[in-house]
């Protein structure tokens, strides 16, 4: 057991992000994700809802300031967003970085296109529609 991990940080979601480099991205993804499909590396978070996860990744782990750091999945034409979702997440996002943007949406495909590219994808119990996230890695302040 470690002091100041949050429990929802399995190990191997610790040594992924203690692993990844600035500009890397990591996709935090609900249930119905096809993660094997996409990405290489999937860690299983099973039962676990993204706010929670997000709630423990984000004291460890600096989002870019760059680029777009937030990047969640657009609705494809008809389907509509649940507005909760991001505002779920922005507040878990905002207790340990209260500055960060609003996340920036990407159609489907080209959301699936960067979920290819990522570094891994937490595949998450959420089972709220869209509720795919992607964070990129920014440096640590010193």
């Amino acid at each position: 057991m470690l002091k100041g991990i949050h429990p929802a940080v399995s190990p191997d979601l610790l040594k992924c992000l203690a692993e990844m480099g600035h500009g890397d991205e990591i996709i935090l993804a609900d249930a119905h994700f096809p993660a094997h499909t996409f990405c290489e590396r999937v860690i299983r978070a099973d039962g676990l809802n993204i706010s929670t996860l997000l709630e423990g990744i984000l004291p460890l782990f600096e989002l870019d300031a760059y680029d777009e750091p937030l990047v969640m999945m657009d609705a494809v034409p008809g389907d509509e967003l649940d507005p909760s979702v991001q505002e779920d997440y922005l507040a878990a996002i905002r207790k340990s970085t209260p500055k960060a943007p609003n996340p920036m949406r990407l159609e489907r495909f080209a959301f699936y296109d960067r979920a290819e590219k990522a570094f891994a994808c937490i595949l998450t119990g959420e089972l709220r529609k869209y509720g795919n996230i992607l964070l990129k890695k920014g440096v640590t302040p010193v």
